[in-house]
C-alpha cells in the first residue's frame, strides 16, 4: 500500500497545544495508521478500519499524527525482525541453515550419549584414532589366527610323522633277513613224527615270518594224514611254532585194496595186514561215504577210553541201529542221539554186571536201560 508523501520527511516541530499532540500520539485511532508498513497482512484489516477512523478526525489531529515520530509496539518489532533473521544471516556471522544443521548434530550426539565435537579438528582426531584402533585389532586378529593355524600344521606333522616312522619301522622289521623263518617248533605230536613235520618246512627256511603264506603251510602239512587240525604262529623274531591235533582212529574198514584204518571223517590213516589191538572192525553198507559210517565213527568217539578199548566190532544198517560187540556180550545202542549219556549208563551197567555175566545191554533208551 503507497505511503503518504509526509510520511518519508522528518518531523518539523510546529507549535501547537501540547495537550492536542499528547491526544493524537495516545489516541487508539493514531497507531493502527502509523504501523500499517510494519503490519503483517493479517493485520492490515484493522490498520484500514483504524484509518477510516483517523479520516473523521478533525484535520487538526490528522496533520499531528502524521508529523509525530512513534515507536514500534513489541509485536509489531518482532514482526519487522522476522524478515531479517530469514533472510541468512544470524548474529556471529553464521548462517540459519548452519545453526540449524548444527543444533540437529548436537541434538543426535546428545542422544547417542557422547559430547559433541568443538571443531572440525576434533572429528578428524576422533576419526584418526578410531582407524588406528581398527587396523591393531585387525592386526591382532591376523597373527591370532596365524598362530592357531601353525600350531595345526605341526600338530598334523608331528602325528603323520610319527605314524610313517612307526609304519617304516613295521615294514624294515618284518621284511628284513632278520625276522627270516630259522626255527620249527611242533608241538601235538604223538603218531605223527615231529622231524618229518620239521623237514616238511625247509623249503621255507629263510623266508620273512610276514611272507610265509597259507597255501604253502597247507601243502607241507598235506603229507600228513594223521593230522586233523594244526595252527601255526610266528613268533619273532625266527620261530614257527606248528601245533597239530592228530586224527583219533574208530576202526578198520574193509576196503577192495585190504583193511584201511580210518579216522572219523573216513580218512584213511593206514593200512595195516591185520586188525590193530583196540580198533573194532567196522560193518556197514556203503562204505565210509554212508550215513551208517558217520553214526558208527560218532558213537565210539564218544566212549570212554576203558570200553573203547574193549569193543571188537561195530555195525549199522541205518543211522537209527548201531550196534557193538563186547566180548561176548551185545550191545544195542540205537542211534548216535544222547551218545554221551548212553555211554554213562553203559559203564554203569558193565560196572554192576560185568561183560562175561551177561549177553545183551540196551541203552538204545538210556533212561530204562536193560541188561539180559
Amino acid at each position: 500500500m503507497k505511503r503518504p508523501q509526509g510520511f518519508d520527511r522528518p518531523a518539523q516541530p510546529r507549535p501547537a497545544a501540547s495537550g492536542a499532540q499528547t491526544r493524537s500520539a495516545s489516541s487508539p485511532a493514531a497507531a493502527p495508521a502509523s504501523a500499517q508498513a510494519s503490519t503483517p497482512p493479517a493485520r492490515r484489516g484493522a490498520g484500514a478500519r483504524g484509518r477510516a477512523d483517523a479520516s473523521r478526525q478533525s484535520p487538526a489531529a490528522s496533520e499531528t499524527a502524521l508529523t509525530e515520530p512513534f515507536e514500534p509496539l513489541p509485536a509489531d518489532r518482532a514482526s519487522a525482525e522476522a524478515p531479517r533473521a530469514s533472510s541468512g544471516t544470524v548474529p556471529g556471522g553464521a548462517s540459519a541453515e548452519d545453526v540449524a544443521t548444527r543444533s540437529t548434530s548436537d541434538t543426535d550426539m546428545a542422544v547417542d550419549g557422547a559430547s559433541p565435537p568443538r571443531s572440525g579438528w576434533a572429528a578428524r582426531r576422533a576419526l584418526a584414532r578410531a582407524t588406528r584402533d581398527r587396523r591393531r585389532y585387525e592386526r591382532a586378529e591376523v597373527r591370532r589366527f596365524t598362530v592357531r593355524t601353525r600350531r595345526r600344521r605341526l600338530a598334523w606333522g608331528i602325528g603323520l610323522g610319527v605314524i610313517g616312522l612307526l609304519v617304516a619301522v613295521v615294514l624294515i622289521g618284518a621284511y628284513s633277513p632278520v625276522m627270516a623263518l630259522r626255527v620249527v617248533r611242533v608241538e601235538g605230536a604223538s603218531r605223527v613224527p615231529a622231524a618229518e613235520v620239521e623237514s616238511a618246512f625247509a623249503p621255507m627256511l629263510g623266508t620273512p615270518l610276514a611272507l610265509i603264506d597259507r597255501a604253502g603251510v597247507q601243502k607241507a602239512m598235506s603229507r600228513f594224514p594223521l593230522i586233523e587240525t594244526y595252527q601255526t604262529e610266528a613268533v619273532p623274531p625266527d620261530t614257527l611254532v606248528v601245533r597239530i591235533v592228530e586224527r583219533t582212529p574208530v576202526g578198520v574198514i574193509e576196503t577192495a585194496d585190504g583193511l584201511a584204518l580210518v579216522g572219523g571223517a573216513g580218512v584213511v590213516m593206514d593200512r595195516p595186514e591185520a586188525r590193530p589191538e583196540g580198533q573194532p572192525l567196522i560193518t556197514v553198507d556203503g562204505g565210509v561215504a554212508s550215513d551208517g559210517f558217520r553214526a558208527v565213527a560218532g558213537v565210539v568217539r564218544s566212549l570212554p577210553a576203558e570200553i573203547r578199548a574193549q569193543v571188537t566190532a561195530a555195525s549199522a544198517e541205518t543211522a537209527d541201529d548201531v550196534t557193538l560187540q563186547i566180548g561176548d556180550a551185545k550191545v544195542v545202542w540205537g542211534s548216535a542221539e544222547q551218545s554221551s549219556l548212553k555211554a554213562d549208563v553203559l559203564d554203569d551197567l558193565m560196572r554192576a554186571a560185568p561183560p562175561g555175566s551177561v549177553s545183551l545191554y540196551d541203552v538204545s533208551a538210556p533212561m530204562s536201560p536193560v541188561t539180559m
